[in-house]
């Protein structure tokens, strides 16, 4: 009876992380859908990741650097002076 027991409330733990996880992969996917990658506009320290030079987010070591982008939401970066739309795989 108790490994029943213990067996029912591992099982609901699981469920529940799977459950979790799938939310978070399709809001992240949705989130992604409704963004792009706009490049030469980021100010220094604030490009959201990695690049040719560097790996990460805040990396950037100057403003306008053609490089470095950030997210914004779909059809904006084509509106900002300087902006470039990046395509293809975003390195997270």
């Amino acid at each position: 009876m108790k490994n029943n027991v213990a067996y029912t409330a591992l099982a609901g733990v699981l469920a529940l992380g799977a459950a979790a996880s799938t939310a978070h992969s399709t809001q992240v996917a949705a989130e992604e859908a409704t963004v792009e990658r706009c490049a030469g506009i980021v100010k220094a320290g604030m490009n959201d990741c990695g690049t040719s030079k560097h790996a990460c987010a805040g990396q950037a070591k100057v403003d306008n650097d053609p490089e470095e982008w950030i997210l914004v939401p779909t059809g904006t970066c084509a509106k900002i002076t300087g902006g470039k739309v990046l395509t293809g795989e975003a390195s997270h």
